[in-house]
């Protein structure tokens, strides 16, 4: 009888041990999620929740998390420890980590913790739809070419962004080019290109110069902006002045997008 539920007792064991296999992992701010990790790479820990395994991949900035702990009691340290370790607010340097975990800190003589890290371009496209105000010069000049044509028109487009690198204090440098057609609302078809070099902080504000091409020219333009985060999808809202002919042309977009490859 006692070998029978001795079978038994090592059978659910063996049954129970996959179902309830999972990995922890922490964040920098000390928080802990029960998932399974499913890749790691230069940029990014993607992963699954435990609680729903079949659901999507999720993933997070490599340089938000602490560590994982795999389901086989193993652990990786892949940053410095969260702040929540010495106390609400007061961050705990690499040599802290290095003395609470002193064997599974990676330390590379060649790493350096300002390198970019340089994975695949990221693309964030999406439809752009704003409005442009003319100055009065620039409306003057434009309308030697458009006659009749009014102070405000309204912008339909797409933007094509990629990110080129991600420091690890979270700035990113970008690359863009948004093609436009303004005026559709008074019976015009004003076509514009332009093309961005940027930067993009931490918290998403964002600043981008580069040539502008229009029937009026070719001109400079400056931007800047910052984007919303909801569900998965961002909604930047740009700003954009456009020197010259004695004026400026003054553009407001906005839009969404979502991130991929």
């Amino acid at each position: 009888m006692f070998a029978r539920l001795l079978f038994l007792f090592s059978l659910l064991v063996l049954l129970a041990g996959p179902a309830h296999a999972q990995d922890f992992l922490t964040k920098r701010n000390g928080d802990e999620v029960a998932v399974k990790v499913v890749e790691i790479t230069p940029a990014e820990v993607k992963y699954r929740r435990a609680d729903n395994p079949d659901g999507p991949l999720i993933s997070i900035w490599r340089t938000d998390v602490f560590m994982i702990r795999y389901a086989n009691g193993t652990k990786e340290v892949l940053n410095a420890a969260p702040a929540a370790a010495a106390g609400v607010g007061v961050p705990v340097s690499a040599a802290a980590a290095r003395a609470a975990f002193p064997a599974e800190v990676p330390t590379l003589s060649n790493a350096s913790p300002d390198d970019a890290i340089l994975d695949e371009p990221i693309r964030l496209d999406g439809p752009r739809i704003g409005f442009t105000v003319l100055s009065a010069s620039v409306l003057d000049k434009a309308r030697e070419s458009v006659p009749d044509l009014n102070p405000f028109l309204t912008q339909f487009g797409w933007q094509f962004e990629s990110r080129l690198f991600r420091m690890p204090n979270g700035v990113s440098g970008l690359a863009e080019f948004v093609p436009l057609v303004g005026g559709l609302e008074q019976g015009k078809f004003l076509p514009s290109i332009s093309g961005l070099l940027g930067i993009r902080g931490a918290k998403g504000l964002e600043f981008g110069v580069g040539p502008n091409l229009t029937p009026l020219g070719t001109n400079l333009v400056l931007a800047m902006g910052t984007s919303f985060h909801s569900n998965g999808i961002n909604f930047p809202v740009n700003v954009a002045v456009v020197p010259g002919n004695g004026g400026a042309r003054i553009s407001l977009m906005l839009g969404f997008n979502a991130r991929h490859r």
